[in-house]
């Protein structure tokens, strides 16, 4: 496109926009560096994107983050995702009958764009659009796992880690430690952490920049669950994310 068809104001904001693809929270002033814009010109273009729900502002911190209007907007793209992704979900479900899922990072939760469901008695009634935490299910962790240092810090100071079962991790610390397993693992286990009678099994699916942005996971009654077919589950998830991960041209 040639130059006197860019609209310089436009262009601003979209390389703003840019400047979140590594970096969950920014300031106006490190938005200012990195654009090389003066901090006053900066703050217009901000304050644009936050007044039409493009940016949101972390209350405590005073910085930005992409807002969830992008997030919406955003899922109008997913359908490549989806298209990509669903044909998996069928194969695992053929593979071990059980309900099988794709989600979305949002923030501090995990939203579900397409579900699979199990041909057996007690499927597992998660619902798509629906929204649930990071800490305490498998496709949470399993996304938790794969962040950078800085972005995973900042995501666990700003939790709160709820409890909904006996098995609920509540504890950072604990939390931290356990992520540091899933990675060298691969995939991720929610051992009824989330709801008593549920097993799921997750792993991550990476962006360009070998960010984890979505996962895929196989739910079931943990009374179908044993040890070794959650670890050939756990394989296949790996193997899975890996080859959608390359079709969509991420790595």
């Amino acid at each position: 496109m040639d130059n006197e068809k860019i609209i310089q104001s436009v262009d601003r904001a979209i390389k703003i926009l840019n400047c979140f693809e590594n970096n969950e929270e920014l300031g106006v002033t490190e938005i200012s560096k990195l654009v090389g814009l003066h901090k006053s010109t900066t703050f217009g273009l901000i304050s644009t994107l936050y007044a039409n729900g493009i940016l949101e502002k972390n209350d405590n911190s005073g910085k930005y983050k992409l807002g969830l209007k992008l997030f919406r907007l955003g899922t109008k793209v997913n359908s490549s995702l989806r298209h990509i992704v669903v044909p998996y979900l069928e194969r695992l479900v053929n593979m071990y009958h059980e309900t099988a899922n794709l989600v979305i990072l949002h923030d501090l939760s995990v939203i579900y764009l397409e579900k699979v469901e199990s041909p057996l008695s007690i499927a597992i009634s998660t619902l798509v659009g629906g929204r649930q935490p990071l800490h305490c299910t498998a496709v949470g962790k399993a996304i938790l796992a794969n962040l950078s240092s800085e972005i995973l810090k900042d995501k666990i100071s700003r939790m709160e880690l709820t409890k909904f079962t006996s098995n609920t991790i509540c504890d950072k610390k604990t939390l931290i430690e356990s992520l540091e397993n899933i990675k060298k693992k691969g995939y991720a286990e929610d051992f009824e952490e989330l709801e008593i009678g549920l097993h799921c099994i997750a792993a991550p699916i990476l962006n360009h920049n070998n960010m984890p942005f979505a996962a895929i996971s196989i739910s079931g009654p943990t009374s179908r669950m044993n040890e070794d077919l959650c670890r050939e589950i756990g394989l296949s998830l790996v193997q899975y994310t890996r080859e959608i991960s390359q079709k969509l041209g991420f790595i």
